[in-house]
């Protein structure tokens, strides 16, 4: 059932517009509401990789932003959603464990992968994603997540307020420009004085990385994969005693409220640019098409304007060059309309069981349509 999860997304209506790396799906339904994704490519290769699962009692969102190369974000598209769905259904339903579980299995299949890889293509072990993913059920939601992308609540507050709808942060910022974090893994490694350098402007663990979570990075967190000579032909080898980051996500559960208007899951490409409170007013003063795409627009603007430039100035720079100006970014927008009662059985009658995913790549500059933003 949940196999087309992995393929690309032609047959979900997806367009791109006058940004020939803009791809954006502006409104579908699922169970308890609708839902808007769009992602703009800043890499050579797209490293970020989404995707939306629905069915009538259940919603399914992840969004995998991949460093050192795509392969990893690829592989949890194409796998996570699956034991997601096979534990679920094992177990009964949803749990914080059925969680890990899925995120374990997925990150021990892609071991297995470098694994078999490595010899023909040993920098597979550099490679890695941060994993965010919620899922939503009998009006349960949970977020889970490893790593820098972020999920937020836009939540009506009571009548009289200068802001009628305030930002929730629903995930954790795995990454060590977080003090708290930063004093995390130090705690783990009393005994390693370099285990955080600052360097190349940020925190980096080993002076390598900046999330401290992952699924991949398999060479911080195998040492024996670091100390083989065949790695030292691809990259300088990082002593290790130990794992250096870990794949246990963090999870958060929380009983659906009324008040509870819409979700914005992103990578950190749109959380660069743009603070949780500017994306939540965005979503609630703007009409749901195309809400998703407006969302990556003004994290593009805001690119823009750090630099100097405009927008259609940013729209013109091709694929890898673009990424000295913003990172790949991906935006789902999930409205939640379960406490409507005559919108939720309009909303169960339209939603089929289906995996909306967007496109592995994006079609460079040279192949854009005519159709402006």
């Amino acid at each position: 059932m949940l196999r087309s999860c992995c393929r690309p997304l032609e047959r979900c209506f997806g367009r791109r517009g006058g940004d020939g790396l803009l791809w954006h799906m502006d409104l579908k339904p699922h169970a308890s509401g609708d839902f808007s994704i769009a992602v703009v490519q800043a890499n050579s290769h797209l490293e970020d990789q989404s995707q939306v699962f629905t069915s009538p009692s259940t919603t399914y969102v992840g969004v995998y932003d991949g460093h050192g190369g795509p392969e990893a974000s690829r592989f949890i598209n194409g796998h996570l959603f699956h034991h997601l769905h096979k534990f679920a259904t094992e177990q009964g339903g949803l749990s914080a464990d059925v969680i890990k579980k899925a995120f374990n299995a997925t990150e021990e299949e892609f071991l297995h992968l470098v694994k078999r890889t490595w010899p023909a293509q040993p920098q597979i072990a550099s490679v890695g994603s941060c994993c965010l993913v919620g899922a939503i059920s009998n009006d349960m939601l949970y977020v889970a997540n490893l790593g820098d992308s972020r999920a937020v609540l836009g939540r009506r507050v009571s009548e009289g307020r200068r802001n009628p709808v305030v930002a929730e942060r629903l995930s954790t910022d795995h990454n060590v420009a977080v003090e708290e974090v930063r004093k995390e893994v130090e705690a783990l490694h009393p005994d390693d004085s370099h285990i955080v350098v600052y360097t190349r402007g940020v925190w980096r663990i080993k002076g390598i990385i900046q999330v401290s979570r992952s699924i991949g990075d398999i060479f911080l967190k195998k040492p024996e994969f670091n100390r083989d000579p065949l790695f030292h032909q691809f990259g300088s080898p990082v002593p290790l005693k130990r794992p250096v980051m870990t794949a246990e996500p963090s999870i958060q559960i929380r009983k659906l409220k009324p008040q509870d208007l819409f979700l914005i899951f992103a990578s950190d490409g749109l959380w660069e640019q743009l603070s949780d409170e500017a994306a939540v007013e965005i979503v609630f003063k703007n009409p749901r098409v195309g809400i998703a795409k407006r969302l990556v627009r003004a994290a593009l603007r805001e690119a823009a304007r750090k630099r100097e430039m405009r927008y259609d100035d940013i729209k013109g720079i091709e694929k890898g060059m673009r990424r000295h100006f913003h990172d790949d970014i991906t935006v789902i927008v999930i409205y939640l309309d379960h406490h409507q009662n005559s919108s939720t059985g309009r909303f169960k009658e339209q939603c089929t069981i289906d995996c909306t995913t967007a496109p592995v790549d994006i079609f460079s500059l040279n192949s854009r349509q005519t159709q402006q933003d």
